[in-house]
């Protein structure tokens, strides 16, 4: 048996309810008569269904709560904002006192705006918030809003039915079957076969979400070669060559090292898909932006490795030998050949690694 002993009221959209904090009492809790863990004469079934009502419970009555903290947050914020410092100090200072980081305020903000325009827009009555999961909620919260028209929908009708509760499971499946059936860059043929459900519309949102950094260049190729053969094994396959295609058009494009004007990008690719070496290419390409961007932290925090050892040195002398002492142990990282031992020392493995700084002004005479 599960017992809510104070239930939130119902939700306001436009202010808050005057009895909220009195209607939930100073002892508000959640009272739960969970199964015995030891008790082997209750079936596993039974088991797991007290369990997830208890589950459930929680998401609901922690749904209501954080929307609650969203429109209290909200109601702060506004206030600061229109004392017109422009600066949300006092909203700062309020999270600070409660310990909440800004990250965690403008989640809870945005879960409440949500909620709040669900139920203005009548896709939602206030008491059918109570089908959702909390994670549902955010879920359906996220989705298009084709989408949360068709999710809104089911909620009314769980609610009616008194049915199931709508979980982050059925929100995915509703998202999946409406990408299935209304993107132009899935073929005809796909969408029939997601309609009739002889492919599973689980498999079509990732392809969608690749195709959609693609150039449509690529979109239409991929998209013929869906349509050649419309089945789950191509679309998988189709699913990874997008992945990698957006893989490798965005990191050329961050590579310094390769001359964006010259060089034919487009060249380099039909060849790694004609040799079939898509995938390495791709790797090759986004190691080599990660190197570059290495070596340019590299070179900052070098730099400032050398300020910060002179300052030390400056601000040391001979009264200070061990100070001294590990600046000498610290020099072969500040000089411009830098020394490092990769591994242990005692591995046979071990190897040192030697790195060379030179930049444009230590390649002048006399530097």
């Amino acid at each position: 048996m599960v017992q809510a002993l104070h239930r939130p009221s119902s939700l306001a959209t436009d202010e808050f309810h005057p009895d909220f904090a009195k209607d939930l009492g100073d002892g508000a809790e959640l009272e739960f008569q969970l199964p015995n863990a030891e008790d082997e004469t209750l079936s596993e079934a039974e088991f797991e269904r007290k369990v997830e009502l208890a589950w459930q419970v929680c998401d609901r009555f922690d749904l209501q709560t954080d929307i609650w903290r969203g429109r209290i947050l909200r109601t702060v914020r506004d206030r600061e904002s229109r004392r017109g410092n422009g600066q949300g100090v006092g909203f700062l200072n309020w999270l600070r006192d409660r310990e909440i980081s800004k990250t965690q305020a403008y989640s809870l903000i945005e879960l409440a705006d949500s909620a709040d325009k669900l139920l203005h827009e009548g896709l939602l009555e206030a008491e059918e918030v109570n089908q959702f999961s909390k994670r549902a909620f955010v879920e359906t919260a996220q989705a298009s809003p084709e989408v949360q028209q068709l999710v809104c929908e089911l909620a009314r009708e769980s609610y009616a039915a008194e049915g199931q509760k709508i979980t982050r499971r059925e929100v995915r499946q509703l998202t999946d079957e409406w990408t299935a059936l209304s993107s132009d860059l899935l073929p005809e043929e796909i969408r029939q076969k997601a309609a009739d459900r002889s492919i599973p519309t689980r498999y079509l949102s990732p392809l969608v979400r690749e195709m959609e950094k693609l150039p449509e260049s690529h979109q239409t190729v991929l998209k013929a070669e869906v349509a050649e053969n419309p089945d789950v094994d191509t679309v998988k396959q189709v699913t990874a060559e997008a992945k990698y295609l957006a893989k490798y058009l965005t990191a050329a494009k961050q590579v310094q090292t390769i001359d964006q004007d010259s060089f034919d990008l487009e060249g380099a690719l039909e060849e790694a898909l004609r040799v079939g070496c898509l995938n390495s290419t791709a790797d090759l390409v986004n190691q080599a932006a990660q190197l570059e961007q290495a070596i340019a932290k590299l070179f900052t925090t070098w730099k400032r490795l050398n300020t910060l050892s002179e300052r030390v040195y400056l601000d040391s002398g001979a009264s200070t030998p061990k100070l001294r002492s590990l600046l000498a142990q610290l020099s072969p990282l500040s000089s411009q050949l830098l020394e490092l031992q990769l591994g242990d020392p005692d591995s046979a493995f071990s190897r040192p690694i030697r790195l060379q700084i030179l930049t444009e002004a230590m390649d002048q005479p006399g530097s």
